[in-house]
């Protein structure tokens, strides 16, 4: 993995970037990734403002490396999350699930390096009318929270390459060193992943999750909640209910009712892997082991190393 422009912007060996993902990345996991040579990320979306100034010092004494800041734009404090962001001196952030607009230019007047997540090309050339400084392109491959265009990664990127300059990194479905190239290939500079961290042993996520999803074959992770927030959730007990409401036509606040409270951190963090929201890409399917980051990431190099010579053969 050569450096380009994604390694410049993050000051990265590695244009690996960690998905900050909900009930998944802690500072454990954020540091293990920096550490290794990718871009570690807080997922800001739940943790509360004082949970994230926790997190934000201990990722400060455990790496020296870059690291950063997921924030979904719809979380409830977002203006004292900013607010602590900008305080405590974080370098990078990547906004998700909003507009771009709202808080790039404050997040730049202090020096913030952003990269905005987005799931169409028509999102892609607003990123760049806001001025972020890169953008993530998902397929609807990925796990968790979905663009409702369900256009996959090999489908998007090439598109989103043509509509915008900005540095372009490829999530949704990228699990190997194989993956990486090909979306190289397409037009995609770094690689956001998500599944592969949230099995990782450094990941907060419970262990019944990760035991589950290891588990998982082709097939067992749908798309719905689609009159919510499109969500990528493994067929469980309350999928079954979801899928069973939504065939007859239930509208969103029924939705919400069969979900309940904190339904995505029943599932993750708290290990309730029938009642609650078991949030994971597909990519999961080919997930066998729980495996530490530096593992990880030294597979994804040498995969990736091994295909580009095979390639060039």
């Amino acid at each position: 993995m050569s450096k380009n422009r994604i390694c410049e912007l993050f000051g990265i060996e590695l244009p690996v970037i960690q998905g900050g993902m909900v009930w998944c990345s802690g500072w454990r996991l954020a540091s293990a990734v920096s550490n290794a040579g990718g871009l570690g990320l807080l997922g800001a979306g739940s943790m509360h403002p004082e949970t994230l100034v926790e997190h934000i010092h201990k990722m400060k004494e455990a790496t020296d490396k870059p690291w950063g800041v997921n924030v979904p734009l719809m979380y409830p404090e977002i203006d004292r999350l900013m607010d602590i962001i900008v305080e405590e001196g974080v370098k990078v952030v990547f906004t998700s699930a909003g507009s771009p607009k709202k808080f790039t230019s404050r997040l730049h007047e202090a020096g913030i390096k952003v990269a905005h997540v987005v799931s169409s090309s028509k999102f892609a050339r607003k990123c760049e009318e806001a001025g972020v400084d890169a953008v993530v392109a998902e397929g609807f491959e990925a796990g968790g929270h979905n663009g409702r265009e369900e256009t996959t990664t090999l489908t998007l990127i090439p598109q989103v390459r043509q509509a915008t300059t900005l540095p372009l990194i490829a999530a949704g479905g990228i699990g190997s060193g194989q993956a990486i190239v090909a979306v190289e290939a397409l037009g995609a500079e770094g690689v956001q992943i998500g599944t592969l961290f949230a099995l990782a042993k450094e990941s907060s996520a419970s262990e019944q999750f990760k035991e589950l999803c290891i588990r998982t074959e082709e097939g067992d992770t749908m798309l719905c909640l689609k009159k919510i927030s499109p969500t990528r959730l493994v067929k469980n007990q309350l999928y079954m209910q979801i899928a069973e409401a939504e065939a007859r036509g239930a509208e969103a606040d029924e939705l919400r009712g069969i979900l309940g409270k904190a339904a995505s951190k029943r599932g993750i963090f708290e290990g309730d892997t029938e009642g609650g929201e078991i949030e994971i890409g597909q990519i999961a399917s080919a997930v066998k082991d729980i495996e530490d980051v530096a593992t990880i990431m030294a597979r994804l190099k040498t995969e990736y190393y091994e295909t580009k010579n095979r390639l060039a053969r």
